[in-house]
């Protein structure tokens, strides 16, 4: 796994495409719905068809997210350059339907390309496998309803042959046109099989154009780090192999119109605090309108993270896992290099504990955000002290009301050594 991926504790998921213009959920309205996501439509082909039909963007969204995300703090930013409707983001010879069709001599990914990396973002590329608008794949018709999910229809050989052509062709140019591409996030490889896929040809495609290229497991037999798992949660236990939560900042993936189940400020604090302090990644979606500008909710949200990202991002960026036990301290708890950072979800009142480690260790307390020092204390045993230079032990923090931020603060501890 590259370096880069390896220390990334932040990602931006964009979800933008024609369905946005008609504040849709991406692609699923027009296979009729699907259970996991509770707000999706319902519509027919044509339907979906002519709700997304003409969409042509002003210029300047992707300059938008970029500036909102580089605020935030997130290593890598990754755009829907072809959701499961076949619409492509991008000019390409081996697409009919796309925005090279809609607007030509437009390139929407070109747009999102230059203004991540003019942020300082790395840049990844959604990419699905599917393409319910190919005649080949074939496509989806409202015959097929209810969605076949892992019965989607095959074609004949040849027609497979003509699809996965196009589909390597679409491929070369998103990785050949822009330069480095950092990231490749594979989906709806549910339909069909690594033999169908020809997963070990498409992976030495893909080497062979970007040979860095970090790549996702959503293509069956493409090794790749583990996202299918964590869909919408963080996991308590994600393991030693890199991974990462892909979360809506509601229940859907796209623009819907509605105000249901929408994370606060301080729940997204809490996703990427333990996304981070388990050594994973929180690739957070944002779903622009059709315009390419963002709901004043979603950009509310992102706001308000970066102010909270402007004074704590140091708990975050580049860290790694503590190596203490749960149970240790009640929040999660980062670690880079003799710097540890104790983070609490629920502010503490007065008193919070660290409880089992090598206390000795500690030189300092502060809070980070302000930098305020915080008086510790350390709670040894008796036979702790006249046995042991250095004892486990617990550090007692006491915090003063003043010191508290929003969301969540976090006590930064300068040690000598780890404390486990």
């Amino acid at each position: 796994m590259a370096d880069w991926f390896d220390a990334a504790r932040f990602g931006l998921f964009v979800h933008w495409g024609p369905y946005s213009a008609a504040r849709l959920e991406p692609s699923w309205p027009m296979v009729g719905g699907i259970s996991i996501l509770p707000n999706c439509q319902s519509l027919t082909v044509g339907e979906y068809d002519q709700m997304t039909a003409g969409w042509s963007p002003p210029v300047g969204g992707a300059a938008q997210w970029a500036s909102l995300g580089a605020a935030c703090g997130v290593d890598y930013a990754v755009l829907t350059t072809k959701h499961h409707d076949g619409f492509t983001l991008f000019p390409s010879e081996f697409s009919a339907h796309g925005i090279h069709v809609t607007e030509p001599g437009r390139d929407l990914v070109g747009e999102f390309v230059a203004a991540t990396r003019e942020a300082g973002i790395r840049v990844g590329l959604y990419f699905s496998l599917p393409d319910w608008h190919h005649p080949s794949y074939p496509a989806f018709t409202d015959e097929m309803r209810p969605y076949p999910a892992l019965g989607y229809p095959r074609p004949e050989p040849a027609e497979w042959d003509r699809f996965l052509a196009d589909q390597r062709g679409q491929l070369d140019d998103l990785l050949t046109r822009y330069g480095q591409i950092d990231l490749l996030w594979f989906d709806g490889g549910w339909e069909r099989t690594a033999e169908e896929w020809r997963a070990d040809e498409l992976k030495a495609f893909i080497l062979e154009r970007q040979p860095n290229i970090v790549i996702n497991d959503r293509c069956p037999g493409l090794s790749g780090y583990s996202s299918m798992m964590y869909e919408g949660v963080v996991p308590l236990d994600g393991g030693t192999e890199p991974w990462e939560a892909c979360v809506p900042l509601d229940d859907s993936w796209g623009p819907l119109d509605h105000d249901l189940d929408r994370k606060s400020t301080q729940e997204v604090i809490a996703l990427l605090t333990d996304a981070a302090a388990g050594g994973g990644r929180l690739l957070l979606n944002i779903a622009p309108l059709g315009d390419g500008s963002l709901m004043e909710w979603q950009r509310e949200r992102l706001e308000q993270l970066a102010r909270w990202i402007e004074g704590n991002g140091q708990a975050i960026s580049g860290t790694q896992p503590s190596g203490l036990l749960p149970g240790q301290f009640y929040g999660p708890v980062t670690r880079s290099g003799d710097r540890y950072f104790l983070i609490c979800p629920m502010q503490p009142t007065g008193l919070a504990v660290l409880r089992g480690v090598r206390g000795r260790r500690v030189r300092a307390a502060r809070i980070l955000a302000s930098g305020a020092p915080v008086h510790f204390t350390l709670r040894i045993s008796a036979l702790e002290r006249m046995l042991s230079k250095d004892p486990a032990c617990d550090v007692l923090l006491q915090i003063g009301d003043q010191a508290l931020g929003d969301g969540a603060t976090v006590i930064e501890l300068e040690t000598e050594g780890g404390l486990s």
